[in-house]
């Protein structure tokens, strides 16, 4: 039976590859990073690495939760849940990596990275919420 993908992945799907982007910019600023071509303590490089390397793992585990919802039906809160929480870490995590890591000179995350913390509680419900969905489909 072929699977019938719904409008809401259709929309997200598209959001996600548009988002990608994104990742290609922050390739572009880690690139520029590496020929050195732009300031940066060992800090900011070790976070932008981390944050380039999260967003783009995340935004195509996002892209492929988005079929396995639509192929099991799950839906209602846990299909909000199980559709939403993983594109919304896939905008937290690498936001927390970047956003607490900039400014001349920083050695240490400044206050932002309580979005990396977020994004880990929106992965950790996402994939948990997909999983159950699955497993009781």
């Amino acid at each position: 039976m072929p699977l019938m993908i719904s409008s809401v992945t259709l929309n997200t799907a598209g959001v996600l590859l548009i988002a990608i982007v994104a990742v290609e910019w922050g390739g572009y600023y880690m690139l520029a990073l590496a020929r050195g071509r732009l300031a940066a303590t060992p800090f900011q490089i070790t976070f932008s690495r981390a944050g380039h390397a999260h967003a783009g793992v995340l935004v195509i585990l996002a892209l492929v939760g988005q079929l396995y919802v639509d192929a099991a039906g799950v839906s209602g809160v846990l299909g909000f849940v199980a559709r939403d929480g993983i594109p919304l870490a896939a905008i937290l995590m690498p936001a927390g990596f970047f956003l607490s890591s900039t400014g001349a000179g920083r050695t240490r995350p400044n206050a932002l990275i309580w979005l990396l913390y977020a994004g880990t509680v929106s992965l950790g419900v996402g994939v948990v919420g997909l999983g159950v969905g699955l497993l009781t489909a």
